[in-house]
This record gives structure tokens, C-alpha cells and sequence, in this order.
């Protein structure tokens, strides 16, 4: 499969390319400088071949993570096959792009100019003063009007080996496990050590990581894709990027299967983790709690627990596990409990047993009656996994008190385990056969 990097300096359009070459709208793009800061991937299908693009932060040493962002281009460089240097068309070239043209052509594979925002014949004409980089190949193409990009895409496709693998864009199969937390709390370095990789750029600076980043490893002969999302604030904190950063925390989290609720132990829990926590529920996740930074805690491992079991009395069936990203402690464990926890997630309980255990539940605490109704349960059935989803045919659904779900929800985690799985219970009436 061919590699493709798209590099370049800010705000020339890299991502809006990387947009259009992936068909969606993946990559945040935006007039502020240092919008993209880690390294995107995605794969693309071309001509029943596989390409897979990378976009990139752009080169800029004066900006704050500019050094990050620079060592983690130049790594890239050494997995891609090319690189697209990509530079803006309407503005005469610049000594700093032909610095870093040359560079990047004697460390690449391969390296072809991209001259973006080329609007018009009257542009067209102004881009090529860009001949004076001494590009191999060099493309016109307006990421914004889609002008130019099927004769990019044609010679990449001259390009990709007509013996490419065909590996899934969406990583099927793979668990999906979206880390969550708020800024600061250690996900991007989690991260990096679940993946054994620098992929996510690193920063004591509160909101480093604006788009979510992907990874998937294989643990145990099991695919894992882990997300690192924006760390979330208070509402009223929110700013800028951050408002599309919080958008695509919640797409990945509308994908994800498990949640990696990242919690950091350096301090005592606040409100916010509290909040962050009940996305779990919102999404219906399973879970597996992460007290990060373990290695600088602020108290000890029976006082840090009382305070997690009483401020998170709703995440009572999530698993947890000290940990530090810095030290590598307990890094394997996490991806042995997200195995152990995708496996109670996508359990299913055979009917016949499912109905023995609620008919013994139901006859030890009887149903309340409903204003002197007798409430019966006739028989239930699991109709779907991921979460597990549990129909109730009843006589009386809207009698079902969410007090007696608890308790029945409770039973069954006796009984069947379901660890840091949440179970979803639907009552029924006999003639609604529509379980969804």
C-alpha cells in the first residue's frame, strides 16, 4: 500500500487537500495558523487500489509546538513513500519553502510540489515561479474549487503498485476505543505508550490535541483502534478550535465501542471529570478507567479509590487500573482489560437462561403493583450486543420503575458478569414486537 504525506508550511491548504482526497470533511481546516497539529491518517481506495494519507501540521519553528510538530513531519517521512509538498499558489515562492523543499526531497523517497490555490488562468500564471524549486513533478490544483486534483489522482495512481494489499479504511474489526479526559490529564501520552509510538504530539499546554488521532495495534491476535480526542473543559471555557475539537469528540465517541475514561490521579477529582465520566452512559460505552500519572499521585491508593467509588457511583461496574504513561506502568494491562471488557460488551445471553435468572429475580422482590395492577414480566430476550439490550415483554411497560430496572440490571451482573459494560433494558408490551 503507497504512503502519502502531505506536508507544507501553515495555512496552505493541507488539510482542505486531504479533505478532498478522502471525500469528507475529516481534517479541521481553518484560516488560524497551527490549526493541524498532530499527524491524520486515512486510507483511501483509488482505481481498486489502497493509498494511505497522512496530513500533517505545518512547518513553522516559531510557533509554539512548531519543534513537535517539525520532529514528528520528519519521522513521517521515513514510513511514507512521497510526500506532497503543498505551497500557496498566490503568494510569490518564499526562501523558507525553498529551504525546506530541498530538505525534504534529500530525506524522502520520493517528493512532488503541489502548488494549491490555483483559482484561475490568471493564478495559474503566478504558480509557475514556483519552477524555481526544482520540483521532478510539480501539480496546480485549488483544493477549494476542486480544480486540478484528477491529474493529481491519476499519477498517483501510476504510482500505487497494482499489487496492493487491501486493508479496510474503517479498521473493521477493530475495537474501537475513544480516550477521554480532560486537557491535561495524560491521554496523548497514553496514547503513545499503548501504540509504542510517538503519534500524538505531547504538550504541557492546555488543548494541544484539536483533531481526534488514530492508531490501531493488534494485541493478543485482536485489532485495537485507539482515538486520542480533544481534552474537554467547562462549557464557558470553550473557545475557537476548541468548539470543532468538542464536535469531533463527539463523532468519535458516536463510533467507539470503549471509552478510556482517563482520570488524573496528581490531583484530587473535580466536577468535570464527573461530567466527562456520564458520556459513557450517553453513548452507551463500555469502559475502562485510567488513574494516570500514578507515579506523581496525590494520595494514597485506598483514600484515591473511596473518593472515585463515592464521585462515581454511577461507573460502580467499570474496571480501573493505576497507571503512568510516563513510567509505561501498566500499559499491557490496559489493552488485556479493554479485551476483557469487549468481550462482556459484545456478550449474549441465551433466552432460556437470561428468562430463569429475571423469573427468580422477580420472585424474590416481587413487581410493584401500578395503582393496584398487578405488573407482570411474561419473558425477556436479548435482541442486540454492543451494548447488550435486553427486551421485557410486560403487561404494564410504563409501570417498570427505573429503581426495579436497577435492581434487575444488578441481578444480571451478578449472574453474567458484564464488566464495564453497561446493560440496556427495554420494556414491552405483548404486542410491540419491534425490539430497537
Amino acid at each position: 500500500m503507497l504512503k502519502v504525506a502531505i506536508l507544507g508550511r501553515p495555512n496552505v491548504g493541507k488539510s482542505s487537500l486531504f479533505n478532498c482526497l478522502v471525500k469528507n470533511r475529516s481534517a479541521i481546516t481553518s484560516a488560524i495558523a497551527g490549526t493541524t497539529r498532530d499527524i491524520k491518517k486515512q486510507i483511501i481506495e483509488l482505481g481498486g487500489r489502497t493509498i494511505e494519507l497522512w496530513d500533517t501540521g505545518g512547518f513553522d519553528d516559531s510557533y509554539v509546538f512548531g519543534g513537535a510538530i517539525r520532529t514528528l513531519n520528519l519521522e513521517a517521512l521515513k514510513a511514507c513513500d512521497l510526500v506532497l509538498y503543498v505551497v500557496d499558489g498566490k503568494v510569490l515562492p518564499q526562501e523558507e519553502d525553498k529551504r525546506q523543499f530541498l530538505e525534504i526531497c534529500q530525506r524522502a523517497r520520493s517528493c512532488w510540489l503541489v502548488v494549491n490555490k490555483i483559482d484561475n488562468q490568471a493564478t495559474e500564471l503566478l504558480g509557475y515561479e514556483f519552477v524555481s524549486l526544482g520540483a521532478q513533478e510539480m501539480f496546480f490544483i485549488s483544493a477549494s474549487h476542486k480544480r486540478g486534483l484528477d491529474t493529481l489522482l491519476t499519477a498517483l495512481l501510476k504510482l500505487t503498485p497494482q499489487e496492493a494489499t487491501q486493508e479496510p479504511a474503517d479498521g473493521a474489526g477493530a475495537i474501537q476505543v475513544g480516550i477521554i479526559g480532560r486537557v491535561n490529564v495524560g491521554k496523548s501520552a497514553l496514547l503513545n505508550a499503548l501504540v509504542k509510538q510517538e503519534r500524538a504530539l505531547v504538550s504541557s499546554t492546555p488543548g494541544t490535541t484539536i483533531d481526534p488521532v488514530d492508531q490501531i495495534i493488534t494485541h493478543h491476535d485482536q485489532a485495537i483502534c485507539f482515538v486520542d480526542t480533544a481534552g474537554l473543559r467547562q462549557r464557558s471555557k470553550i473557545l475557537g478550535l476548541e468548539k470543532f475539537a468538542l464536535d469531533r469528540t463527539r463523532k468519535v465517541l458516536e463510533k467507539s465501542q470503549i471509552a478510556l475514561l482517563v482520570l488524573d490521579v496528581s490531583a484530587p477529582f473535580v466536577e468535570l471529570d464527573e461530567k466527562i465520566a456520564s458520556l459513557v452512559d450517553t453513548y452507551r460505552l463500555g469502559v475502562v478507567v485510567v488513574f494516570n500519572k500514578w507515579d506523581v499521585r496525590h494520595a494514597r491508593f485506598e483514600v484515591i479509590m473511596q473518593d472515585f467509588k463515592r464521585k462515581f457511583k454511577f461507573l460502580h461496574y467499570a474496571p480501573t487500573l493505576t497507571a503512568s504513561a510516563l513510567e509505561q506502568r501498566h500499559i499491557e494491562k490496559i489493552k488485556d482489560q479493554i479485551l476483557q471488557v469487549h468481550a462482556h460488551f459484545s456478550k449474549r445471553i441465551p433466552t432460556s437462561a437470561l428468562n430463569q435468572i429475571i423469573t427468580q429475580a422477580t420472585q424474590k422482590h416481587p413487581l410493584p403493583s401500578d395503582h393496584g395492577k398487578i405488573v407482570r414480566i411474561y419473558y425477556s430476550t436479548q435482541f442486540a450486543s454492543c451494548p447488550p439490550q435486553i427486551a421485557l415483554v410486560m403487561n404494564r411497560p410504563k409501570a417498570l420503575h427505573f429503581s426495579y430496572k436497577r435492581y434487575l440490571t444488578n441481578t444480571l451482573r451478578e449472574k453474567f458478569g458484564f464488566l464495564g459494560t453497561p446493560i440496556v433494558l427495554h420494556a414491552r408490551g405483548k404486542e410491540d414486537s419491534s425490539f430497537s
